[in-house]
């Protein structure tokens, strides 16, 4: 018989890897491993369980309580990937981030040659949200290219451009910085913002346009900025952060995120009554 899925029931790996016993592959093999119970019954399989009724052991002890809400800032450096793990023997961002104390995860991925702001949570769902294509969330970068791009090369990618895996979605762009030598063209520097989480996105984008890029950093992701910081730098994301964060998720417009109810909006001033109050009825002209 089956059963409908309730919406407080959710998969045990997840669940195991939300309360940081294991990554979701890790979980799924020590619950196939037998090493979790459920209501004393040993669990297999693809379980849904209601965290809040359900008692949950791993080896006999107690599933562990939600963890509170850690978000990460990483200056990231060149030359580092975003993985735990790689069979080239690269060096990872958690080599540079080191023991935090509990197990986070990047939202998201930062390409090798690529440097700057990467977030890391030990929340799974705010991870998603963030990299879930729908929410189009905004990442800003600044990239060094060979050329200016010309108007007609920023109208582009505001309208899209025809990649091998489809069209973009419209990107803001503009030139910062533009450098030359003797009349000859040189570089600039130019301001991509995307809302698409696509592998090298922006590296492919200017490249069809003819700017290959020899240097690339990403100044923000979901409007959380680097500015101020060092690479290999890494700081703990404010309470106002995280609830930024969360409103992007949601759907907030970034101009908006992160803000209470009317702030940032003068309250308007009460209209003065004309005549210094209520209005007095004309008096009639008869017998004047």
């Amino acid at each position: 018989m089956e059963f409908e899925e309730r919406p407080e029931r959710v998969r045990l790996a997840k669940l195991l890897s939300e309360r940081g016993v294991a990554s979701r592959r890790e979980a799924e093999r020590i619950i196939e491993e037998g090493q979790v119970t459920v209501n004393g019954d040993v669990a297999s399989g693809v379980v849904l369980v209601d965290p809040e009724e359900d008692h949950i052991r791993i080896n006999g002890r107690p599933l562990p309580q939600r963890p509170q809400t850690i978000v990460l800032l990483m200056y990231k450096p060149k030359g580092c990937i975003t993985g735990r793990e790689d069979p080239q023997g690269r060096p990872s961002v958690f080599d540079v981030l080191g023991d935090v104390g509990m197990k986070v995860e990047p939202v998201g991925r930062l390409d090798f040659d690529t440097e700057g702001a990467l977030l890391l949570t030990n929340d799974g769902d705010l991870a998603n949200a963030l990299t879930h294509p729908k929410n189009r969330i905004p990442k800003r970068y600044l990239a060094k290219v060979y050329r200016v791009p010309d108007d007609r090369d920023l109208k582009a990618m505001e309208t899209g451009i025809f990649l091998e895996d489809g069209k973009t979605a419209p990107a803001k762009a503009r030139v910062i910085e533009q450098t030359s030598t003797e009349g000859k063209p040189g570089n600039a520097w130019v301001e991509v913002t995307v809302t698409e989480g696509r592998n090298r996105l922006v590296r492919r984008m200017l490249g069809k346009l003819g700017h290959p890029v020899s240097k690339l950093r990403r100044e923000s992701f979901a409007t959380i900025s680097i500015r101020g910081m060092e690479r290999g730098q890494v700081r703990v994301l404010t309470g106002e952060e995280i609830q930024r964060l969360r409103d992007l998720a949601s759907g907030v417009r970034p101009q908006r995120a992160g803000k209470k109810r009317g702030e940032g909006f003068a309250k308007p001033k009460p209209k003065k009554p004309r005549h210094g109050g209520q209005r007095k009825p004309e008096r009639s002209r008869k017998g004047a």
